[in-house]
Formats: structure tokens, C-alpha cells, sequence
């Protein structure tokens, strides 16, 4: 949990540190215009609300059927394929991909926007597999095992992102 928290913060400080630096270097007119700034920050607005809908959503999901007894926040001991889990294997994940584009785009960063957030993401996506995948085969087994041969990581469908998108009471 540290780790993961230690390279949370990395990316969006670092991120937002390296972005000012190279648009002082390379992207000073557009890093300087107002208009830019404003549509990107609307945007970045919104995608930090879609980001925090979602990381709420596949939150109260993991809470309401991956729990069982008394755990510490943030664990989970049943293996879940309800919900958004049905669609895809890591619908959290996903959520959690938009915060640094959501973070770049509020800092109004072109740097940032452009190189460092995709880095980011496929940084993520190497995390994922090297990391997330592993932790849940050796969590679940078979289980795990079975639902990641017929289940896909992402799903991008209407029927996935509804129910992505769906609002999970506690």
C-alpha cells in the first residue's frame, strides 16, 4: 500500500514539477495564454469528477462484496465479478488512469498533457500486469485464473461503461 501511494504521489507531484519545467522551456507562448488555460482546466475538471465518480463507484463494489470479517480499509479477501468487475478486470484501474490527465489538464500543462501523462498511464499498465495480476492469482487461483481468460482488462463498451458509470450505494 505504501509503495502504491509513494508512486501515486511521484507521478502527479513529479508530473506537475517535470510539466512546468519543460513548457518553460518549450511550450512558453502557449504555457502563458489564459484561453488555453481555462478550456483546460474545464476539462480537466470534468475528467477529475469522471476519475473520482468512477474510483467511488468500483470503491463501494470492492467494499460490498469483496469484504468479508474484519479487514483493514482498502483489502478485500472474496473475489469479486459483480458489478463493473463482470465487464472488466480492472475497472479501478481505469479510473485511476484519467487522475494524472485529469491533473495535467487543470494544471494547464502541455507537457504534462502530452508526454508525461501517457507515460504515466503505460507505467500503470506495466504496474498492472507486473504487479496487480500476479498479487490477485496468487489472492484468488483458479478463480482469478478463470475469470482473467474470459474477462478483459478494460472494456470500453456502452454496457461497461454503464455500469462503470452507475452510481453503487454502500
Amino acid at each position: 500500500m505504501i509503495f502504491r501511494l509513494t508512486v501515486w504521489l511521484l507521478f502527479l507531484v513529479g508530473g506537475g514539477l517535470l510539466g512546468y519545467y519543460l513548457d518553460n522551456k518549450y511550450f512558453e507562448i502557449i504555457s502563458t495564454d489564459i484561453v488555453f488555460h481555462a478550456i483546460s482546466f474545464v476539462f480537466g475538471f470534468a475528467v477529475l469528477l469522471l476519475t473520482l465518480r468512477i474510483s467511488r463507484n468500483t470503491g463501494r463494489t470492492l467494499a460490498k462484496f469483496g469484504r468479508e470479517g474484519n479487514l483493514p480499509r482498502m483489502d478485500t479477501n472474496r473475489f469479486v465479478n459483480q458489478g463493473m468487475y463482470k465487464y472488466m478486470r480492472h475497472p479501478m484501474h481505469l479510473g485511476l488512469m484519467l487522475f494524472p490527465v485529469a491533473v495535467a489538464l487543470l494544471l494547464g500543462s502541455v507537457s504534462f498533457i502530452l508526454f508525461i501523462a501517457p507515460a504515466e498511464i503505460i507505467l500503470m499498465l506495466m504496474m498492472i500486469r507486473l504487479i496487480e495480476e500476479p498479487e490477485a492469482i496468487r489472492k484468488f487461483g483458479d478463480d482469478y485464473r478463470t475469470y482473467a481468460k474470459y474477462t478483459s482488462p478494460f472494456c470500453f463498451k456502452k454496457r461497461c461503461l454503464k455500469a462503470l458509470l452507475k452510481r453503487v450505494e454502500k
